[in-house]
């Protein structure tokens, strides 16, 4: 991974990022895959209705996709995805571990974050103090006090985040899963970390005004993150302007290309919407490969010829 650009990151390796990569590496461009197999849904599942084959577990699935993309020459690199951006025609991607990737395009095939808590109070006051997006809200909080509840990379890099807006930040995790760049960050910043601890109810009137935490302990906060992940594709997506899907807002909307509104930019998998099943994913996953290694050469030429 010493090249200054890849053709193509793809972010998720589950059976649709997987499948990208395999089609895009055999067209001949440099494919980089980020994430950890067994995030994926798929990992732990007992697969018996995908055409052909019966009887396997998701996890053997993807150890033998993961062969035929080394085969194919494509790199992995198990980290999570902590921030992109847009640059010079091309894209920007920031690992937990404080790489900076550049690409000429991405593909978004990370699946569905299933993130809630199920603690009385979240439904009740979703979009009135409870969010599951630090980079869409983090900015109306401004001068608040506000708690981020989780143990992975969204968490720690959300409640990191939110240190430029809020007054106070609280960081409710019951065991931190990060690296050790994240983990050295958040315990020398200003975050207040209540380690060892789950939120057992969220309060409030009108609005949020507080959690309660399983020891008893109450925290007076204007409003609480919801991080328990990884950055999904939906807060990924949010801030490069990619379109979701206009009555939920839980997907990326895309062509039959799979590629976006934002060009060079596809997506493919359970995060286009339902129904979720290997087979579709698998099948946008080739489709969004083939696309995006096509763009990536005529962008790769465009940018050669000045």
């Amino acid at each position: 991974m010493d090249q200054d650009i890849y053709d193509i990151i793809i972010l998720g390796t589950g059976p649709a990022g997987l499948q990208a990569a395999i089609h895009a590496a055999r067209a001949k461009v440099s494919v980089l895959v980020m994430g950890r197999e067994h995030k994926s849904s798929l990992f732990r599942a007992h697969v018996e209705n995908y055409c052909c084959i019966t009887g396997i577990s998701g996890g053997e699935l993807l150890q033998q996709g993961v062969k035929q993309a080394l085969d194919s020459g494509v790199h992995f690199l198990h980290e999570d995805v902590i921030k992109t951006s847009k640059e010079n025609g091309g894209f920007i991607v920031i690992t937990e571990s404080d790489k900076t990737l550049k690409t000429r395009t991405l593909i978004m095939a990370l699946g569905v974050s299933w993130n809630r808590l199920g603690v009385p109070g979240e439904k009740k006051y979703l979009g009135q103090g409870v969010s599951y997006c630090v980079d869409c809200d983090g900015n109306f909080y401004k001068g608040s006090t506000v708690a981020v509840v989780g143990n992975e990379s969204a968490a720690v890099s959300g409640a990191l985040t939110l240190l430029f807006y809020a007054d106070k930040v609280y960081l409710v995790s019951d065991e931190l899963q990060v690296s050790e760049r994240l983990n050295f960050q958040i315990q020398k910043s200003d975050v207040d970390i209540h380690l060892g601890r789950k939120v057992t109810e969220i309060i409030g009137d009108d609005t949020v005004k507080g959690l309660i935490m399983d020891n008893g302990q109450k925290l007076d906060v204007d409003g609480v993150f919801i991080e328990t992940g990884v950055k999904g594709a939906v807060e990924l997506a949010a801030t490069l302007g990619v379109a979701l899907d206009a009555e939920k807002f839980q997907y990326i909307v895309t062509d039959k290309q799979q590629q976006t509104n934002i060009k060079g930019i596809y997506a493919a998998g359970d995060i286009c919407g339902p129904p979720w099943q290997m087979a579709k994913a698998v099948g946008e996953g080739c489709v969004a490969g083939l696309a995006a290694a096509k763009y990536a050469k005529k962008m790769k030429r465009k940018s050669m010829t000045g």
